[in-house]
Formats: structure tokens, sequence, C-alpha cells
């Protein structure tokens, strides 16, 4: 076989492979949307499209169950909780990064090893020392806000995405503050953190989808809807008579949209964030 023919064979069956994948991929979602335009025994009879589209179906959604009160929990947790994580997770990754002291690589050899532990493991411990705080601190943390976010505000993946991107900032612009009087702090919050912006926007939107999607953990240390976020209130839409399946997938792309409108607003930085960082030594 001649070379370009066997270069374009190639690559032919690389592009047909890329598309089946993307076809897979974006299937689920496109029944997703399908469906939650179908009425309810539609969706019992399995068919593929609606023969009308049903827009009260996301009003019914929106109203049934609270479900306004769970995506504003869902907001709330959410923000709390990347906010938290990009300020622990950026004075977690600087001094493993850019500061000399005894002990730095083992220490960041544990928090790598974090990674390998599953999440139900962790539970838990993470329960019982909820608990505890739960009756020694003053304000409540069982079915409360505490209990969903500050045990989320330390994440060892993100740790180790900012500190081999700031591994790669020239020591001659420490040099050039320390000239300047600035001290390791000023340093990180006037040079180095807008620098981090890409990983920074990588950070906080893998830790946005992650935290929008808790399922688990939320409803073992909530049991009222006063702080129980939005994959809870897909639950709801299970009933003793069946699954209301229209409703649900309604609710899952009310869902979607701050993910697709958060990706879309940091796409570009999150791109380059996962391509700069995790590369660097």
């Amino acid at each position: 076989m001649p070379k370009n023919s066997r270069e374009n064979l190639i690559q032919w069956l690389t592009y047909t492979g890329l598309t089946l994948a993307a076809i897979m991929a974006t299937l689920p979602f496109i029944w997703m949307m399908l469906s939650s335009f179908m009425t309810r025994g539609e969706t019992l009879r399995r068919v593929f499209f609606p023969k009308a589209l049903q827009w009260a179906n996301y009003v019914e959604a929106w109203s049934e169950e609270d479900f306004g009160l769970y995506f504003e929990n869902s907001l709330w947790i959410s923000f709390l909780v990347v906010g938290g994580t990009l300020l622990f997770s950026m004075m977690a990754a600087y001094p493993l990064a850019r500061m000399e002291f005894r002990g730095r690589e083992p220490i960041f050899v544990v928090i790598l090893a974090t990674l390998m532990v599953p999440e139900t493991v962790t539970m838990v411990p993470n329960f019982l020392t909820v608990s505890w705080l739960n009756h020694v601190s003053p304000v409540p943390w069982l079915n409360n806000w505490p209990a969903l976010t500050i045990p989320f505000m330390a994440s060892a993946f993100s740790i180790f995405l900012l500190r081999q991107f700031m591994r790669g900032i020239p020591g001659e612009l420490y040099e050039a503050a320390r000239i300047d009087g600035a001290g390791h702090l000023r340093f990180l919050f006037q040079i180095v953190l807008p620098l981090c912006r890409a990983p920074l926007l990588t950070v906080g939107m893998f830790t946005f989808i992650g935290s929008w999607n808790a399922l688990g953990w939320p409803l073992l240390v909530t049991n009222t809807p006063t702080w129980r976020p939005i994959a809870v209130a897909l639950q709801k839409f299970v009933s003793e008579a069946g699954p209301e399946v229209h409703l649900q997938m309604a609710g899952a792309v009310i869902a979607t949209i701050p993910v697709l409108v958060l990706y879309g607003l940091v796409q570009k930085e999150f791109t380059e964030g996962i391509s700069m960082s995790g590369l660097k030594g």
C-alpha cells in the first residue's frame, strides 16, 4: 500500500473513531433533552422522539418538590466550596512549590497518596468528625452549610495542579520581589495569583462540578430540605407509582444549565490550565 494511501486510511479511521466516540458521549444528553419534552406515557413506551414538545414539563418540574429551593442551595454550596478550595489549595500549593523546608517532598507524597483513597472510605470518618463538631461548635454543622462545604475545601488534586504550575514560575520574579521588600505572602497574592488564572479557573470548574453533583454526602448529613442540593431534588421525582421520567429529565436539564454556562465562560482558560499545569515537573 502506498504511503499516502496508508496515511489517508489511518486518518480516516481516526476521524471515524472520534466521531463514533463523540456520538456515544452525546447520546445520553440528547436522550435526556428529548425525554424532557415527552409525556409520561411516551417515556414508558420508550419512544425516542416526542410527538409534541411538552414545555409545561419544565414549569411543573420547577414548581414540584421545592425544586427552586434545592437549586438555590446548590448554588450557595458550590460557590462556598469553590471559594474555599481556591483559597486553601493555593496557600497549600505555594509552599510545596516555592519554599524550601524539611519534609516538603514527603508531605507532597502523602497528599498525592490520598488521591488513591476512595471517597466512600472517608465518608464514615468525615461523618464522625462532623457529628463531633456539631456538638462542640456554637454553629450547628449537621443539616447546615458547614457540613456540606467545609470538609471539601481541601482538595489533593487541586493542590497538585496548582503546585505543578507554580513550579514553572521563574525564580527571578521572586528575587525581584524580595528586592522590593515583598515576602512570600505578598509575592503569592500580587504576582503568583495573576499568573495562575488558568489553573485556578480549572480547579474552580472541577470543584464546582463535583459539588454541584454531590448526592451521597448531602443525604448523610441533612434530613430536611433546608440545605439539600439539587441532586437530592432529582430523586424526589421517583414515587411509589414509579419514576416520573419526563419531569426528572426536565429537572436534569435545568440542573445542567449552570455547568454549561460556567464551562462556556471559562472554556479557553480551562483547556489552557489542563494543558499547562499537568505537564510541568
